[in-house]
């Protein structure tokens, strides 16, 4: 099997499994009982959190855990929105935006807010522009992915960040499930940013929410105890302890795993673009752990299962989208709806084998001349 969807799902690191199961099987006691046991979890909790805050520069009470990077883009975006509906109910985003946030954003449109899409330029980033004009005085939530998971583009979190200082009762969400580990995390003037670990060899079944202090948010989840206000349940100890140390190996190793990762980006990069069928679509300056690109003439979805069949794991648009529609990002940013339909993902990380790469290339030839019409 040759895995090209890190983007998707990363294995786990062995420090990652090793810290999970030292935290699962010493501390067994509910972080939220008055009782020595779960004394013992609660302040190894009160640790892991602190330790998290200090990598990531913010305050413990700062930090949500949750389920995972869709429940924290569930809970951020509905949250901050409904918390925010007194002084109005207008919203923006784009058309880059995951699933999960395109699905909170659904179910708050039908309670009656009005969301609208700002413009992204053929480079994937946002319309600054377009946004200063569709701005108004009762926005109040803007959604953003820092790193779009099908292309790879890059917002500009700061620009954003200074724009919205003019209107105080817009929050700024950012999701940054595929920037952490990629690019220097950037949270001056953000309201909330969310993330996964399993992004990042982590664990699945934990993610992460920051909240900047003082600023309102409507939990999503109701009764019983939890370890913040903000959400209800028992505390996963274990999950959480897993996901401070993939963060910490993420932070620590940035610089050299994403020079692994440019290396592997290049290579396929000059060897696709030797076939005059294939169009790259992620943006020139995109996290080089994405690679997206339609090969003319092929639905995506086809090539996919071509290379399935040959044991190539690749995907067509984000692992939580729905099957049979082009592509939204491909399509906003290259305004071609054939070429959206025949896009699909090489996602890659510093794990990547070097001759995985190029087996790969060697099947996708193959593919190629059986495909293309």
């Amino acid at each position: 099997m040759i895995y090209l969807d890190d983007t998707a799902n990363t294995p786990v690191d062995p420090a990652v499994l090793a810290a999970f199961c030292a935290a699962e099987t010493r501390y067994f006691g509910n972080p939220n009982a008055d009782h020595p046991a779960g004394q013992a979890a609660r302040a190894a909790l009160a640790r892991t959190t602190e330790a998290i805050a200090r990598l990531l520069g913010v305050q413990p009470g700062e930090i949500i855990y949750t389920s995972g990077a869709t429940e924290a883009n569930d809970l951020a975006v509905k949250g901050l929105a409904q918390a925010a509906a007194p002084a109005g109910r207008h919203i923006l985003t784009t058309a880059l935006s995951h699933a999960s946030v395109r699905g909170a954003l659904d179910a708050l449109r039908q309670a009656g807010d009005t969301v609208e899409r700002v413009p992204v330029g053929a480079d994937g980033k946002i319309d600054l522009a377009a946004l200063r004009r569709m701005l108004r005085a009762d926005t109040v939530l803007l959604s953003v992915c820092a790193v779009d998971s099908e292309l790879g583009a890059v917002q500009p979190i700061e620009p954003l960040a200074d724009l919205l200082s003019a209107y105080p009762n817009c929050r700024l969400h950012v999701d940054a499930t595929q920037a952490v580990g990629k690019l220097p995390l950037t949270l001056a003037g953000v309201d909330a940013m969310s993330f996964a670990p399993h992004k990042f060899n982590g664990l699945n079944g934990v993610g992460i929410l920051y909240k900047r202090s003082r600023v309102p948010l409507t939990p999503q989840i109701g009764g019983g105890a939890g370890a913040t206000p903000y959400r209800s349940g028992t505390p996963a100890l274990a999950l959480a302890v897993s996901a401070e140390k993939a963060l910490e190996l993420a932070l620590t190793h940035q610089a050299a795993r994403v020079r692994a990762v440019r290396e592997r980006n290049a290579l396929l990069r000059a060897a696709l673009l030797r076939y005059p069928a294939v169009r790259i679509n992620s943006p020139a300056d995109a996290v080089p752990h994405i690679l997206n690109l339609s090969v003319r003439g092929v639905k995506g979805t086809t090539f996919q299962r071509a290379l399935a069949d040959r044991g190539v794991c690749v995907s067509v648009r984000s692992a939580c989208s729905s099957d049979g529609a082009p592509s939204e990002a491909v399509l906003a940013v290259t305004g071609d709806r054939r070429n959206a339909l025949s896009s699909w993902r090489i996602s890659l990380s510093h794990l990547t084998p070097l001759p995985a790469l190029t087996e790969f290339l060697q099947i996708f030839d193959v593919c190629c001349k059986e495909l293309i019409p």
